[in-house]
């Protein structure tokens, strides 16, 4: 056998046992996936399930779940068979779209509801194979040398103490962040949910490119807390960073899940993968430390194991349950909403608020009736959202908002909406910066000195 032969035969070796599909092998079995979740992740389950079903070559392409989202809606991935993710409004997206196919649930033992969130579609489009915590990280050497305390609750990233200490991801460019900016916003309500948002975003000291980023700034001690999901602290932890996760007083635990695209040219092998995922092996294997993910069978934990997720804690959704139609009927609104108030605006949006607080906290000792008023109106500029509860019920108004490549206008009505929504939100920021620098004569007038009256201009 020649030099080239033998080089073409060892190549055509390494590719099978990557689980791609050689040259000549275009009739053979595959599956085809588009997925969200690391190798480190992945790589152990195509490893299984190729040993279980050798003659099926299994191709994996991964994508961040917004980006993943669009290619499929675009279908630009024709040869996709299954979609794998932790964002479940990503899937309801595509569900909405009638871009799921129907599955079969799998007996896996798995309770109806972990937390209030249904671990499965009620209308059998997706499946939850396992369990993401949404909750804080941060660094404890961080808050300890700047003597700040952990956060326990949502509402204690709005704080003043942690004004310049928090980062997070635009949840136009992470799932996790969407269903986190979705969850406060259906509990609290729209207006409430959003006030709590922008207080929040008015203690960001960045927005990082994506989820990981968060992670990593904490560690890096680029900012102490951030918003995360459990395994990636593990992940990090892993690596011999020193972060930590807490799941705050209202936790929120929401599956991660896996779904078979409508358009799947090779169903009968998505759906063994789906099998293997959901199996008792595929369900241990998620217990294993190189993967280190809560499995939705209790099956797959030790008998002195006491998963977190599979206690009665009191969840977000325990109350009044997750509403996934709802939360995709205004996704692409509420990922604008948050880009064009907070996102872009990060650093005038931080100014405000910390002239605020900073003047709210001086107000106690020095108590005025027209400081008060002029305070009352800086924080109701500050926490309006520019579309109001009673707009979002107009029927169909914002519902063929669709994200817009980078370069490209966006269709004439919604870019009419973006540009009202922009400006709502120039004309608050402006209204809170002139209710702001009247407080700020007037409290200098009663003796009020401090150097946050230089970040407030007319």
């Amino acid at each position: 056998m020649g030099r080239f032969a033998v080089t073409t035969r060892l190549l055509l070796l390494a590719l099978l046992a990557a689980g791609w599909p050689a040259t000549g092998m275009a009739e053979g079995r595959r599956v085809q996936i588009i997925t969200s979740f690391p190798p480190a992740f992945f790589e152990p389950f195509r490893s299984a399930f190729r040993n279980r079903h050798p003659d099926i070559a299994v191709e994996v392409v991964q994508r961040k779940t917004t980006a993943a989202v669009v290619d499929i809606r675009a279908q630009k991935r024709p040869e996709a068979d299954l979609f794998w993710a932790s964002a479940p409004d990503a899937f309801e997206l595509l569900k909405r779209a009638n871009l799921l196919a129907p599955l079969q649930p799998r007996k896996t033992g798995a309770p109806e509801t972990i937390a209030g969130y249904p671990v499965n579609d009620p209308d059998g489009r997706y499946l939850g194979f396992a369990v993401s915590g949404y909750g804080l990280v941060y660094n404890p050497a961080y808050l300890t040398a700047r003597g700040l305390p952990v956060p326990r609750n949502w509402a204690d990233l709005a704080a003043p103490v942690y004004a310049g200490h928090i980062g997070l991801t635009s949840p136009a460019r992470s799932g996790t962040t969407h269903l986190m900016v979705e969850a406060l916003l259906q509990s609290l309500g729209w207006e409430r949910g959003w006030a709590l948002w922008s207080a929040i975003g008015g203690n960001l000291a960045t927005i990082t490119a994506r989820s990981f980023g968060v992670n990593a700034g904490v560690a890096r001690g680029r900012f102490g807390i951030g918003i995360s999901i459990d395994f990636l602290t593990e992940a990090s932890a892993a690596e011999g960073e020193g972060n930590r996760f807490v799941l705050p007083g209202e936790t929120l635990f929401a599956p991660a899940s896996i779904a078979r695209l409508a358009t799947s040219p090779n169903p009968k092998e998505a759906e063994l993968f789906i099998d293997f995922v959901l199996s008792p092996e595929g369900q241990t294997m998620l217990r294993e430390p190189r993967i280190g993910r809560l499995a939705v069978s209790p099956s797959a934990y030790r008998p002195d194991e006491t998963p977190p997720h599979l206690l009665e804690a009191e969840g977000i959704f325990n109350r009044a349950g997750f509403d996934a139609g709802l939360s995709a009927g205004r996704y692409e609104l509420v990922n604008l909403i948050f880009d064009e108030w907070i996102t872009f605006r990060r650093a005038e949006h931080a100014r405000l608020w910390r002239s605020l607080q900073a003047m709210e906290a001086a107000f106690l000792t020095l108590p005025d009736e027209q400081a008060a008023r002029l305070l009352t109106q800086a924080r109701t500029a500050l926490t309006q959202p520019p579309v109001s509860a009673a707009e979002l019920e107009k029927e169909n108004r914002f519902q063929n908002i669709v994200r817009v490549p980078r370069g490209l206008p966006a269709p004439e009505e919604q870019a009419r909406i973006e540009a009202d929504i922009r400006n709502a939100i120039a004309a608050r920021a402006a209204e809170a910066n002139d209710s702001l620098q009247q407080a700020a004569e007037r409290l200098a007038a009663l003796g009020w000195r401090d150097e946050t009256l230089t970040g407030v201009r007319p």
